[in-house]
């Protein structure tokens, strides 16, 4: 069911299926709650599940220039209250992820578990922030629809994206329909996130680690190296995608979401 919640000056949208205990999933940059629709659909049998359109993209409001992880968390956490959803698992894409670590950060009582899905706890280098620079300029150019035609075929395994064509085109229409001024205002908060390391090692909340062994964006080797875990996470590499394990490794993926948080139960 769609549902929109009054934040602030402006709406949240989200959909929410199923019954049971929550599991709440935030997408990446360029994606809309409509990514996890595949792999929802084996879950709401047994679980609540409500995705989220985090502030800027999808059908949600874009509140200003920058949108900090820490807001959007807040937008979360509105939208549990708003359904009364005292704890659940938060499951973040990438961006996502980043946003998950923030409401780590500021409300980890609302938590059994969360996962990074293709996602880490640094902040952003000089280099990527330049390139997320360079995105913003071309934005404001007025040439958006010139970045998700390259971003979203690097998003799967190289050796997936005829596989997945269908669902590379799909993606790619996801991302044509995301404004201008919400790209910017989401590019804006990645690149003035902080480092969350230290919220990852303190182990508030259970964690789920989903990397991909062929993954363009987070490349698994580096992500190997300088990931620390608490004693309370768990790692899963999926040996055959890139940044979209959760459409390239779909049965994997719910498997291992599943089993992670029944134990925190």
């Amino acid at each position: 069911m769609k549902k929109r919640l009054r934040f602030r000056k402006g709406e949240i949208v989200y959909y929410d299926r199923g019954e049971g205990e929550a599991i709440i999933f935030l997408h990446g940059y360029l994606e809309t709650s409509l990514v996890w629709d595949e792999l929802i659909a084996g879950l709401s049998d047994s679980y609540r599940t409500i995705c989220v359109d985090l502030p800027g993209h999808g059908e949600s409001s874009v509140y200003g220039g920058e949108h900090s992880m820490s807001f959007m968390a807040e937008a979360v956490k509105n939208v549990m209250n708003a359904e009364g959803v005292e704890k659940a698992m938060l499951v973040g894409h990438s961006m996502g992820g980043y946003v998950a670590l923030a409401f780590v950060e500021n409300y980890p009582s609302r938590l059994y578990a969360y996962c990074l899905f293709h996602s880490h706890p640094f902040a952003d280098t000089s280099e990527v922030i330049a390139n997320r620079k360079r995105e913003i300029k071309i934005v404001e150019s007025g040439k958006k629809d010139i970045i998700y035609p390259v971003n979203i075929p690097r998003m799967f395994a190289d050796f997936n994206t005829e596989k997945f064509r269908k669902e590379v085109e799909q993606n790619k229409k996801i991302a044509a329909g995301i404004t201008a001024e919400g790209i910017i205002a989401v590019i804006n908060g990645m690149i003035s996130r902080p480092s969350r390391t230290d919220i990852l090692m303190k182990g508030a909340v259970p964690l789920l680690v989903i990397a991909g062994k062929y993954d363009n964006y987070i490349p698994f080797g580096e992500l190997n190296d300088r990931l620390k875990l608490p004693v309370n996470a768990e790692m899963l590499v999926l040996e055959k995608s890139g940044h979209m394990g959760f459409i390239e490794e779909k049965e994997k993926t719910q498997s291992a979401i599943i089993h992670f948080y029944n134990k925190q139960l």
